[in-house]
């Protein structure tokens, strides 16, 4: 098909055919391949279904006369059995990135928004072969079967109990979670810890990994590392939103104005735009080094930021959040997990990252909130202002020592390893390339053949074709500039998304305690056991999605949902003709926070989905971008607010809601005009 658009290119300089001729004829093509991928899909199907009832025959007269050689036997044939459904899995997924690419590559080449009517109009249609490929593949029996038999084969005959009883018998066959995690793929089929991971987006690979890098990993992965960089992402999250509820209190003490608070809170994340590139970087070579660089910066910025108070220097007081943001090591939190921690619980990692973010979050302010003393030693002062700068010193001292005793640096091989985007570095797949059959008698050139010269050849010519040029063909991004390059409409409409989350929820944190005093005249402790509160709702909602609402509706559902309903958490927020009460700013302010929750997971796993692998590794990655969009999101908030506050405190609440508005509204246009992509 890469071919046939090409010719419709030439075709259509020389005037042969037209753009209503093109579009019909390669709309029959695509129809065609799809339903040839379907019945193929069926057809290999029923062949295993035939199959595993003569082994289900042969089970049943093993249990009248039971013989340990012939259940292993059973085993190992229901076992190939599973890796033949596992190499079927693996087609079907590879033949859905296919028709993604086809589909991009036909736009980018006529500059048609052909993907958004073939999808819409396929997709939706109560015969759609499309779902058939890109939804889910019908093959839930089959799993079963193979499941469930394996499962009666462990062991376990004299027990009652089945995999439908689960969790209380896990299943345990290798076999079986390869399966299940490539059915999981193809039906977009999630659960809590998956949803919660997806907001790291540290990519997960998509195959299991061979024997031999699961010893490499075994050996690189550290317990008490992983902790140490969870502990980590947890102090700093901790340090960020413990100076929310007093920060407008401290600049006032200094001799500024209220809502000054918006540069002191958004320093941190000034520094953070450069940090977070450093790091990225430093983690190629080491962990350690820059963890240790990290610990010794926050510390040096907090003892500054709590110092300011008695040398009564606002500048003081701003170079110590800088210092704070310089150290932000959360590019290596989760460079290291991507990296050194095993497949098997790279998602558990992942999932733990994230609620090490969100209690932190919650943390901080709770904190702060429970820091409300006055006392001097000697000529140092120790009040709310300045205890959350000496806490956080004193953490950060201890946190140092822990590191330096405990963590163990891992080996950086990770360049000698195959790629885990590389198709052929798993063994699986590897021996389904070699096979010249899935079954007897049929000819199956699924996943090498001499089209693969010819894709070569292509990759050549178009270089700009990243997507489909061979693997070693395909470095990562070695600037930022590179990594914007290979931004498409779709990954640049879910990068906004990100900043206007991170915009609108920095908006509403950081000015809490300006709005609420000038409003309610609420003490600090109030204010921290709202934000605390705000924070403690981040793990109950992605609970909630993750198991519930993600396996009901598709992820670009929840994601228009998400921002309309964070659309109307900002509208609810205005203050307009009638007085401005307590209940009106706490619903609001919850509907805004937890949907851009909600939306944040969404977004985060439509854009590892929808990105290029080139931005899957390397120091600029789709992580350090989502991470730069989100703080430079923080940094123009933080500067709203400031400026906001030259208009007066009666005048902060909407003029900084206002732009918050106008983005979100941006962002739902946006999406409506790429829906259809992100499929």
């Amino acid at each position: 098909m890469k071919k046939k658009v090409k010719q419709y290119a030439i075709q259509i300089q020389v005037g042969v055919l037209d753009r209503r001729h093109v579009l019909k004829d390669f709309s029959r093509m695509l129809d065609n391949q799809i339903e040839k991928i379907v019945l193929f899909l069926l057809e290999q199907q029923g062949l295993l279904a035939k199959r595993l009832m003569k082994l289900g025959e042969q089970q049943d007269a093993l249990q009248e006369q039971p013989g340990i050689s012939q259940i292993g036997e059973l085993r190992e044939a229901y076992r190939a059995e599973g890796q033949d459904l596992l190499k079927l899995l693996l087609f079907v997924e590879m033949n859905a990135t296919g028709l993604r690419k086809i589909l991009k590559k036909f736009d980018k080449r006529f500059g048609y928004r052909f993907t958004d009517y073939y999808v819409k109009t396929r997709a939706n249609h109560p015969y759609s072969e499309l779902q058939q490929v890109c939804k889910h593949v019908g093959l839930g029996a089959v799993v079963g079967a193979i499941s469930r038999n394996l499962h009666d084969l462990q062991g376990r005959r004299g027990s009652y109990l089945s995999i439908y009883d689960q969790p209380a018998l896990p299943l345990q066959d290798p076999v079986v979670d390869s399966i299940k995690a490539a059915v999981d793929r193809l039906t977009n089929s999630t659960n809590f810890l998956n949803f919660l991971a997806q907001h790291a987006l540290i990519m997960q690979e998509e195959l299991p990994a061979p024997t031999e890098e699961q010893i490499d990993d075994e050996e690189r992965y550290h317990f008490l590392s992983l902790l140490l960089n969870l502990v980590n992402t947890f102090l700093y999250m901790v340090n960020t939103y413990i100076v929310v509820p007093t920060a407008d209190d401290y600049s006032m003490s200094l001799g500024a104005a209220a809502t000054l608070c918006g540069t002191v809170i958004g320093a941190m994340a000034v520094a953070q735009l450069f940090s977070s590139v450093y790091f990225s970087a430093w983690s190629n070579r080491s962990y350690f080094r820059p963890l240790v660089f990290s610990s010794i910066v926050l510390l040096v910025g907090n003892t500054m930021y709590a110092i300011a108070y008695d040398l009564h220097s606002m500048w003081i007081l701003l170079i110590g959040r800088l210092f704070c943001g310089l150290g932000s090591a959360r590019a290596v939190n989760r460079r290291y997990i991507s990296d050194c921690v095993p497949l098997r619980i790279r998602m558990q990692a992942s999932a733990g990252f994230v609620s090490a973010s969100a209690l932190g979050m919650a943390c901080g302010p709770g904190l702060a909130g429970i820091l409300q003393t006055n006392f001097k030693i000697y000529k140092l002062t120790f009040n709310q202002d300045t205890l959350p700068g000496w806490v956080m010193a004193v953490a950060w001292l201890i946190y140092l020592v822990w590191l330096w005793v405990s963590f163990k640096e891992p080996s950086h091989d990770v360049d000698n390893n195959p790629s885990p985007h590389d198709p052929l570095s798993d063994p699986i797949l590897a021996k389904s390339v070699e096979s010249d059959a899935l079954e007897k008698g049929i000819k199956q050139p699924l996943l090498i053949s001499s089209t693969d010269k010819e894709e070569a050849e292509d990759g050549e010519q178009e270089g700009d074709e990243s997507e489909e040029s061979p693997e070693e063909s395909r470095p990562p991004a070695t600037s930022i500039a590179s990594a914007y390059r290979l931004l498409t409409p779709s990954v640049k409409v879910q990068l906004l998304i990100y900043f206007m989350l991170k915009y609108a929820m920095e908006i509403l944190l950081s000015e809490s305690s300006v709005v609420t005093t000038y409003y309610f005249n609420w003490t600090t402790s109030a204010v921290a056991i709202f934000l605390a509160c705000i924070g403690l709702t981040v793990l109950p909602v992605n609970i909630f999605v993750g198991s519930y609402i993600s396996n009901i509706f598709e992820d670009r559902q929840i994601l228009l949902a998400s921002e309309i309903m964070v659309c109307i958490g900002i509208l609810l927020s205005f203050h307009a003709i009638i007085p401005y009460s307590v209940p009106q700013y706490v619903c609001s302010g919850l509907i805004m926070f937890v949907s851009a929750e909600v939306l944040e997971g969404v977004n985060l796993s439509l854009l590892s989905r929808v990105m290029s692998s080139r931005l899957s590794r390397g120091t600029y990655n789709g992580g350090l971008l989502s991470t730069e969009a989100g703080t430079i999101a923080r940094v123009i908030a933080d500067g709203t607010i400031t400026l906001a506050g030259y208009f007066g405190e009666s005048w902060l609440l909407n003029a900084t809601l206002l732009p918050s508005l106008v983005i979100c509204i941006s962002s739902i246009v946006a999406t409506c005009f790429t829906y259809n992509t992100l499929y």
